[in-house]
């Protein structure tokens, strides 16, 4: 059931042979305290690149990068670090960076906020290592930190000292197959190891008088300029310690690293990642029990829609007569009885179109051995001439539908794929890419059942239809993210989408996705026939008794919701876990997330077909959009528990920050709503075609 995520990583294995070189890429500075992501070589404190050939590539030239990379903030560049395969470096100096107060200040915050940086050596991140408390297991963490911070014994103020010396452990093995025979070999682990090394603690060459037995740390500190502060302050006896003003002050900060190779035979290249993936027993235990919820809680909800289907199709299949009723409360039906007595028939009847009602007696000659008795019928089977009249907003429900339809497809083709491997870490922001692609490509089958539904609902305006099904929800997700990326452009940010990617995402909606969705929608209005309903809609609406409390719609979305919350709120915990909390962390189990969507999407389909049928039962035939809005209910409660999340959980800082948090959270909310919506809709229109199919309404 679980494939191994790593069986086609990469796709192909590389290979190095002794002496060759290999590159390191510099990508990206993150924090799991904000949202906001800087490339590496827009630091002010790091050293820029040369622009030397290393590996036959020239540092400082951009990596091509896929649109997923892009839209998850990826900045991949070639460096001046130099690794070549079997070599150990003690030490090599790499530059001196001069800096000035505000790169100071930039450098201090990065590490308050505890960013870390990602490079990148045959895609594989650098990590931290680290083992477990029995010393048992060895885990990997993406990424390594740019600084420590600590308090000064004599002043109790904070220091801040950047790491400037990096030792560098390139894991490798004998290649498999004929490479191997030939002495090729392959890369399963890169460590990266941080140390500070202050500026008077090196040698003349640059390096580490002792790179084992550091002194001192490489402080992030400009002392204040004394004869400025006396300048602008001739007649105060107080001079300040820091300097916050730009007066030409630098502080000269060497870099330097080590590098060691390490032959490692315990870990095969096709599972080289399972090392980042942290504490993989607790966690597999977890997310069996999130299963086993969430088969509970669908087990139940099966036995409920059990009784209800053997009750409506199997159980209660009696003729109705299609005539005129007072307030829906009684129809006569026929009973045989065993005495010969027979008992006059009421026949009701309508005048001039309303509901009126006429006691005649009349007798019945087929049958003399039977009588006629009054059965009281209430509930589902009084709306036959109701239930499948056009809903209100139906011009906006069809092109919501469509849109649903289009990310069942795509979350649909995302989780097979995963599942299969061939979406996994090691293919960075495949995932994304992949989900772009398939989501553009559905855009036929959006148009298509938009379409189709737009022409049940009697509509007649078709390219109205088209263009709302195409521009209305990803012309909002557009939008929203166009917003969005106007505050990280402000911050500078490597996670603002350049404007080029801004284009190209505008040339698939509108020149690819459009187009795709024109012709579903005409294939589905002119060359489909719109769906049968099995009784006829009345002329006159019935008018609906009032409701409990319970069946209001409000009320019924908010308690419909937290059932399927319930099947997913275990899972949820790793998801934010990797999206938000631990960004060092990635989410790898998409066996266990496919099984439990499977169990969620029964959960919705049953709770909506219960709600529907508890609606239909208090003679509500509005059904329509109520059975969309509890389908996506559980979006309401998936979006309080990410509010939850972000007060308790998380220790996220600054506005931006938390105005990106919720409105991405609240985006991906919006989408999940959409599909499960849509999941609601179509289960409780099959159903309640079901149950009216197996009635007879004369």
């Amino acid at each position: 059931m679980f494939l191994d995520i790593n069986s086609i990583e990469g796709y192909s294995i590389k290979t190095y042979e002794d002496d060759e070189a290999i590159p390191l890429h510099v990508n990206k500075v993150y924090s799991d305290n904000t949202q906001i992501q800087y490339a590496y070589y827009d630091l002010p404190f790091v050293c820029p690149p040369t622009g030397k050939k290393h590996a036959g590539i020239a540092s400082g030239r951009s990596v091509s990068l896929n649109l997923g990379e892009v839209l998850r903030g990826d900045r991949i560049m070639t460096s001046d670090y130099e690794l070549v395969m079997g070599q150990d470096q003690e030490c090599r100096y790499l530059c001196s960076h001069e800096t000035d107060r505000a790169g100071i200040k930039r450098a201090q915050r990065l590490i308050e906020d505890g960013y870390v940086a990602e490079w990148i050596v045959d895609n594989l991140p650098g990590a931290t290592s680290f083992v477990t408390v029995d010393r048992s297991q060895k885990y990997y963490a993406a990424g390594f930190k740019m600084g420590y911070k600590d308090i000064s014994s004599t002043t109790g103020k904070p220091r801040y000292f950047l790491n400037n010396h990096l030792t560098l452990v390139i894991r490798w093995r004998r290649a498999p197959g004929r490479a191997g025979d030939r002495g090729a070999k392959v890369i399963v682990g890169f460590e990266v190891y941080t140390k500070s090394v202050a500026a008077d603690d090196r040698s003349n060459t640059g390096c580490p008088k002792d790179v084992h037995n550091v002194n001192q740390g490489m402080e992030l500190f400009i002392s204040a300029n004394n004869t400025n502060f006396a300048s602008k302050y001739p007649h105060s006896s107080y001079l300040p310690e820091q300097d916050d003003a730009d007066d030409g002050s630098t502080l000269t900060i060497p870099y330097s690293y080590s590098v060691y190779f390490r032959e490692d035979t315990r870990v095969e290249w096709a599972n080289r990642w399972d090392m980042y993936f942290n504490n993989q027993e607790e966690s597999t235990s977890i997310h069996w029990l999130a299963i086993v919820n969430s088969l509970v809680i669908a087990g139940l909800l099966t036995t409920v829609v059990v009784m209800i289907w053997n009750r409506t199709v199997h159980g209660d299949q009696k003729p109705l007569r299609d005539v005129p009723l007072e307030e829906g409360k009684s129809v006569l039906r026929r009973k045989k009885i065993r005495s010969g007595i027979r008992s006059p028939r009421l026949v009701e009847k309508s005048s001039s179109g309303l509901f009126e009602q006429t006691g005649i007696l009349d007798h019945d000659d087929d049958d003399s051995s039977d009588d006629e008795v009054l059965e009281d019928i209430t509930g589902w089977k009084l709306l036959h001439a109701d239930v499948f009249r056009t809903p209100a907003y139906a011009g906006l429900l069809a092109p919501l539908i469509g849109s649903g339809t289009q990310l069942v497809f795509m979350t649909t083709a995302l989780l097979v794929l995963s599942c299969f491997g061939i979406l996994n870490p090691s293919f960075r922001g495949g995932f994304v890419s992949v989900g772009m692609g398939l989501f553009v490509f559905a855009g036929i089958f959006s148009g298509y059942f938009s379409g189709r539904a737009y022409k049940t609902f009697g509509g007649l305006n078709w390219r109205k239809n088209t263009l709302m099904t195409a521009l209305l929800f990803p012309g909002l997700l557009f939008s929203t993210i166009f917003v969005l990326n106007l505050f990280v452009w402000a911050q500078a940010s490597s996670t603002a989408l350049p404007f080029g990617t801004l284009v190209g995402l505008a040339a698939l909606w509108l020149l690819i996705q459009l187009p795709l969705v024109y012709v579903g929608s005409w294939i589905g209005y002119h060359r489909s026939q719109p769906w049968e309903h099995p009784t006829r809609t009345s002329s006159i609406p019935r008018q609906i008794p009032a409701q409990s409390w319970y069946t209001k719609s409000t009320w019924t979305v908010l308690l419909a919701g937290l059932v399927p919350f319930a099947v997913i709120f275990i899972e949820l915990l790793f998801v934010f876990r990797s999206l938000w909390q631990d960004k060092s962390d990635y989410y790898y189990v998409f066996g266990f997330l496919t099984v439990v969507s499977m169990v969620l999407i029964v959960t919705i389909v049953e709770v909506t077909i219960v709600a529907t049928y508890v609606q239909l039962c208090a003679e509500n035939y509005h059904w329509w959009w109520q059975s969309f809005f509890i389908g996506g209910g559980s979006a309401i409660w998936v979006f309080l528990y990410c509010v939850w999340y972000y007060f308790m959980k998380l220790n996220i800082s600054g506005f931006i920050s938390g105005m990106l948090f919720f409105s991405y959270s609240l985006l991906a909310c919006g989408v999940y709503g959409l599909l499960t919506g849509t999941v609601g809709f179509v289960a409780a229109y099959a159903f309640v075609r079901r149950i009216y199919g197996s009635i007879k309404a004369d």
